[in-house]
């Protein structure tokens, strides 16, 4: 052998050894960092069939099975299921800023949400100045205390409404009469202007409207399986939340240009709302365009209203459920607040038993049960799982909020749990998560409580009430629909009887 031909046998040998290390060092990566457990999969369909209409629920019974941090494929989708407080701190918290952009359902590229909603839109200069503005005019503290007497009136006419029901004896559909009360609330504080009259039909339509939207991003979905097939929307949901949201942007037009024709003719105008705060804005700066203000509108009602009201619905629903717990509150009411005067936003801090309530309620119940979902950024290595690239990652607050190895009972509705605990809703402690956390949480978390605690304390404090058609307590019906959010899958009706004489 000559030398030339004894240097290319050499080049070959190491060539040799470096693609035998490379294979060796890529297997021990692979298994220092596994993929999660989870179900076996089909061909093409993958786990598709483990999934059934209420998805919280299938997917809590496969994590009995696979552990807290589960992998699925969603047909073409690979999916990381977070079903444990500890795994969801890891989401959260510890890797927010990897999973802190959204996997986008088809549905919301109609009318191009993705781009310009807050809720969807990357963690972006456009993000930042979005939630900054709800931040500061919206959700702050100063602001909260601003709009308290728009919550006070608005409280006044839900009871005005329960009450003419009251001396009709007439039941009264509880998630309907929220809603209403919820989405006047926040037209008033947004346009200044009452949305919808309770009392008409305009009320049920508008809910609907909100509810179709919410559906059409949160049920199943063959685009959001199999994205070749987004360029058909072979279920027709991009189209139809398209066209609904057509609608609403219709309403938000009007409003706007109602408002600017009032601004060129006086010259200024004298409110206090959050319309008059974003004009300004676009006038004095380039931050946000008329584009990003509607959307940011349609985000406003679509996650205010429906989640809120349907929140309200399940407290009293576990409360009809649970008679006992509804007089412990009621007597709470009774030594704090004079029973010839109606609730104020002033009395919440002294009730610390309807905050309990309202606690587990958001437990047992969380507004939205897989939360919004996320996408991995990278690669990220996970309670010593491997989250690949691109993954959509989804967590169960459902879940998290019944299990067993956090909670005692917890299927158990029982508000004691959390008196005298500090375990509370804001994104720190993530046994309990109903408005997610990290820089995605809900921004409207103070808000939200608000509007919740002074509806419901205001229902039980100033009537008692009873079940249509002589249903007993052990009778309500309890099970849930899920799209998006989660609501009762039978509306509840109550027939409201006087307590007190303020209404």
């Amino acid at each position: 052998m000559d030398f030339s031909s004894s240097i290319v046998c050499l080049v070959l040998t190491l060539i040799l050894i470096l693609l035998l290390y490379s294979s060796i060092f890529r297997r021990t990566k692979t298994s220092h960092a596994k993929l999660p457990p989870g179900p076996n999969t089909i061909p093409v369909l993958g786990n598709l069939l483990n999934l059934d209409n209420k998805p919280h629920k299938s997917l809590a019974r496969l994590a009995k099975i696979h552990g807290p941090v589960m992998i699925l494929k969603l047909g073409s989708v690979t999916t990381i299921v977070i079903s444990s407080p500890t795994a969801a701190k890891e989401v959260l918290q510890k890797h927010d800023v990897s999973f802190s952009n959204r996997m986008i359902p088809d549905a919301v590229r109609g009318h191009s949400h993705h781009e310009l909603g807050m809720p969807w839109i990357p963690v972006s200069p456009l993000w930042r100045s979005l939630r900054k503005i709800c931040n500061s005019h919206m959700f702050a503290s100063q602001s909260l205390v601003a709009r308290q007497n728009i919550r006070s009136l608005k409280i006044q006419q839900l009871l005005s409404f329960v009450r003419e029901s009251c001396d009709n004896g007439v039941a009264i559909d509880i998630g309907k009469a929220a809603f209403s009360t919820t989405l006047n609330m926040l037209s008033n504080a947004i346009f200044s202007v009452d949305m919808i009259d309770p009392s008409s039909g305009s009320a049920n339509e508008f809910k609907e409207l909100v509810w179709n939207m919410m559906e059409e991003m949160g049920r199943s979905n063959l685009a959001d399986y199999f994205p070749a097939l987004k360029m058909i929307d072979p279920q027709g949901k991009r189209r139809r939340f398209t066209e609904y949201a057509g609608k609403m942007f219709g309403v938000f037009d009007e409003l706007i240009k109602t408002r600017l024709l009032a601004r060129k003719t006086i010259g200024s105008v004298e409110t206090e709302d959050l319309l008059d705060t974003l004009l300004g804005i676009e006038e004095s700066s380039r931050e946000i365009d008329r584009r990003d203000i509607e959307h940011l509108f349609l985000d406003l009602f679509l996650a205010g209203t429906d989640t809120t009201s349907n929140t309200l619905e399940w407290a009293m629903a576990e409360l009809l459920h649970n008679p006992t717990i509804l007089s412990k509150a009621q007597e709470e009411m009774d030594q704090i607040i004079e029973k010839d005067r109606p609730v104020e936003e002033v009395d919440l801090a002294r009730l610390p038993y309807l905050h309990a309530i309202v606690k587990e309620t958001l437990r047992l119940h969380p507004p939205t049960p897989l939360l919004l979902p996320r996408k991995a950024e990278e690669d990220v290595d996970l309670y010593g799982f491997r989250v690949p690239k691109g993954a959509q990652v989804l967590v169960n607050a459902w879940a998290i909020g019944r299990d067993p190895g956090t909670w005692d009972n917890p299927e158990l509705f029982w508000p004691e749990r959390f008196l005298g605990s500090a375990v509370d809703v804001k994104g720190q402690d993530f046994e309990l998560i109903p408005f997610g956390a990290g820089r995605r949480i809900c921004p409207a978390i103070g808000l939200a409580s608000r509007m919740l605690q002074l509806m419901l304390a205001s229902l039980i404090h100033s009537f008692e009430w009873k079940l249509e058609d002589g249903i007993g307590a052990e009778d309500v019906d309890m099970e849930d629909e899920s799209g998006i959010t989660l609501r009762k899958a039978q509306r509840l009706h109550a027939i409201p009887v006087h307590r007190i004489n303020c209404c």
